[in-house]
């Protein structure tokens, strides 16, 4: 298994994580339950540990793809701009949501507000994970692309002399 095939396996779940999180935390508010809160918090900070895990093999995965055709360090060095700011965030709502989860346990007096920013924060990590996760798969599915697969490298001749590596490789 290599950096690119365990950045596909850790990258999919700050992303749910995160989106599933904030339906749970969102209901276990809405229901005012303590245990379906926990579970949010819990997922959160999951979510945040399965960010930084992805943040670790993004580097090993970008060397590998690059140079493919098509591909171009530009559409990585956005995606991996995004996922930065991403990445902060998530940590801070998985530091939030361990807080909130102490606070929920031990009962304190601010753990309904502390729910109430963890939240916030989760909303705001949801929004970023979306175009996170459009910039990622936009990487090798040039299909879903705006520019529909086109070339994204100023130099022609480099994406043919790579697809001519390719082909001379079979």
């Amino acid at each position: 298994m290599n950096d690119a095939h365990l950045h596909m396996v850790v990258n999919h779940f700050p992303i749910i994580g995160t989106i599933f999180g904030i339906g749970i935390l969102i209901a276990g508010i809405f229901l005012n339950n303590g245990s379906v809160k926990n579970t949010a918090y819990i997922l959160f900070i999951i979510a945040a540990i399965f960010g930084a895990l992805s943040m670790g093999t993004g580097e090993g995965a970008e060397e590998m793809v690059e140079d493919f055709p098509n591909i171009g360090k530009a559409i990585i060095h956005e995606h991996e701009e995004l996922a930065e700011k991403f990445a902060l965030v998530l940590y801070a709502t998985g530091i939030f949501a361990l807080v909130s989860l102490v606070a929920a346990i031990k009962k304190f007096r601010l753990a309904k507000i502390f729910s109430f920013i963890t939240l916030v924060l989760a909303l705001i990590a949801g929004i970023i994970s979306i175009n996170v996760g459009t910039s990622g798969g936009e990487i090798l599915h040039t299909e879903i692309r705006e520019d529909n697969g086109t070339t994204v490298t100023s130099d022609t001749n480099s994406v043919e002399n790579e697809s001519n590596k390719m082909i001379d490789k079979k």
